[in-house]
């Protein structure tokens, strides 16, 4: 189990991460004023495990601080599918579906995030915040444009020449399609 250390961030701090973090920026400053309280400082050590493959999608993160990986069950063993640095946001699409995770995301150093509970999340929904409208917008924008994105790649893998060619397309689509759960 997870070694999880809660972490002070100034309110200050954090207010000016998320302006400045892509799921957050186009967001008002009063606008994230509205929502900070929902917002959760956690620490984790290197080698700690956020969230596992097959658990309960229960919360989205901003990488504050440090480094994470995303990795995936494979063959009996896991495959590493990406390394993500501060300010990437990850496990998003859990705000929406709350589905099992599609992937694991471990701390490669020791890591700060800002994490956003979907229960919390669903009550701001729920009351109808423009705010949370706004980040669904913006999270459904971020989701389409990489679905565009994978249509090309899928688009050139049916036009490849060799195997390889292949081989190292999926690997990229498998990669971008994980990071979002």
């Amino acid at each position: 189990m997870e070694k999880l250390m809660k972490s002070h961030i100034s309110l200050e701090n954090r207010l000016t991460f998320l302006l400045t973090t892509p799921m957050f920026e186009h967001l008002e400053l009063d606008e994230i004023r509205e929502i900070i309280h929902i917002v959760e400082t956690q620490k984790y050590e290197a080698g700690d495990i956020i969230f596992s493959e097959g658990e309960p999608g229960d919360a989205w993160y901003a990488l504050y601080r440090g480094e994470v990986e995303v990795v995936k069950q494979s063959g009996g063993g896991q495959k590493h599918i990406r390394t993500l640095e501060p300010p990437s946001c990850f496990g998003e699409i859990a705000i929406l579906d709350g589905l099992p995770r599609s992937a694991t995301v471990r701390a490669t150093q020791d890591t700060l995030v800002l994490r956003i509970p979907q229960s919390k999340f669903k009550e701001l929904m729920d009351e109808e915040h423009l705010v949370a409208c706004k980040l669904i917008k913006h999270m459904a924008l971020v989701l389409v444009s990489e679905l565009r994105s994978n249509t090309e790649a899928l688009s050139e893998l049916l036009n490849a020449k060799s195997i390889e060619s292949v081989h190292e397309g999926i690997s990229v689509l498998v990669g971008d399609a994980s990071i979002r759960e």
